[in-house]
């Protein structure tokens, strides 16, 4: 497995990855021949003035996971950026189904690129209202079997977690669990995992539960202590917006006139002071999430939600206060995650476009490296 060394950057940045972008049987019949998020991207159009689409990708172009060139180019482009791995999303939604594994399957039997990863349990039913088809339709609902299901979830990521490239944290792999509330019996689950860790050579499992509601002090507390008891190891927050109960009542009635009369999208500004609440620095295993930028246009359309006024320098800016203040805890624990590294479809990327070239990876290694 992958193991930190006292040559790493300041901070252990680890970027989401979306293995989205290549053709699959499902893609095929939900929205037709080849579908890929790449459609929504390109056809993207502004809704209100100063609207940044369409995004059009530089570098790497609309390409295709399924090339290991492509592959290869995104880990040396991080690599040299400071991002210390990528955080691939990861499909299991019962009963063995899974959905998206070719990219990161091919990247764990191929060795290439040596690169390090982890993996993210995105746990949650996919559909029609999210995915932008046919209201009230489910394209697939996340189940719970029980042990027998997963037992066979957790062999299937063995060789995974005991591949020298997988990140770890006290010596053992990360794993990030997107909705941990929806699991019904979360803490059997963390100790069932751990015992079949142990029983496979493995030192156990890092879980880190991530949190991507707008909470008050006290509910992220609250959600802390719950996942703790869980048998959690640790907990990321993703927030990109203030608490509703913060937004003053005039600004959400106008908001939603807006949206109701001129069919504009949910409009909310970059604030970094929402990003990591006050727990990312009071406990050791809280860590924080840093959002370069951020429109669901492509996907959702006016029902969408753009984040105003990201740009590179704040989110520089961002990135300065996230590194410092993360230099009193041990360098293991550094983690700083970055929604995301190729989240297009949501605006929401760190690769380099048209528009911005190679400013969010320079501002990202101006601080980390």
């Amino acid at each position: 497995m992958y193991n930190l060394n006292l040559n790493q950057p300041k901070a252990r940045v680890l970027a989401y990855y979306l293995p989205q972008f290549h053709p699959i049987p499902e893609n095929d019949e939900w929205w037709g021949k080849g579908h890929t998020d790449w459609k929504n991207v390109g056809k993207a159009k502004p809704l209100f003035p100063g609207h940044y689409q369409p995004r059009v990708p530089a570098d790497l172009g609309y390409y295709d996971l399924r090339v290991p060139e492509t592959r290869d180019a995104q880990a040396q482009m991080a690599r040299e950026n400071g991002v210390e791995g990528f955080v691939y999303w990861h499909y299991w939604f019962g009963n063995g189904k899974q959905i998206l594994e070719r990219p990161f399957n091919e990247v764990l039997a191929s060795g290439k690129p040596d690169f390090p990863f982890a993996l993210g349990w995105a746990n949650e039913t996919w559909s029609s209202t999210m995915h932008g088809l046919r209201k009230g339709k489910k394209l697939f609902e996340q189940l719970y079997p029980g042990d027998e299901d997963y037992k066979a979830h957790f062999i299937s990521l063995l060789p995974a977690f005991k591949d020298h490239r997988y990140v770890t944290c006290d010596g053992k792999p990360i794993f990030i669990v997107y909705l941990p509330d929806s699991v019904p019996d979360m803490k059997h689950f963390i100790d069932y995992w751990r015992e079949l860790a142990k029983k496979n050579g493995l030192e156990g499992i890092y879980f880190i539960a991530l949190s991507i509601s707008r909470w008050s002090e006290k509910e992220t507390s609250d959600f802390y202590e719950r996942m703790m008891e869980f048998g959690f190891d640790g907990v990321v927050f993703e927030n990109m917006q203030p608490p509703r109960t913060t937004i003053p009542f005039i600004k959400r009635v106008f908001f939603k006139f807006m949206r109701t009369c001129f069919h504009l999208p949910l409009l909310f500004y970059y604030d970094d002071k929402y990003f990591a609440p006050r727990l990312c620095w009071v406990k050791i295993n809280v860590f924080p999430t840093v959002i370069p930028n951020w429109d669901h246009t492509p996907r959702s359309g006016s029902r969408g939600s753009v984040m105003i006024g990201s740009s590179p320098k704040k989110f520089q800016k961002t990135m300065h206060a996230m590194v410092e203040k993360m230099q009193s805890k041990p360098l293991d624990k550094r983690f700083i995650f970055i929604k995301s590294w190729n989240e297009w479809g949501e605006g929401n990327y760190l690769e380099p476009d048209l528009k911005y070239g190679h400013a969010w990876l320079d501002a990202l290694r101006k601080e980390v490296l």
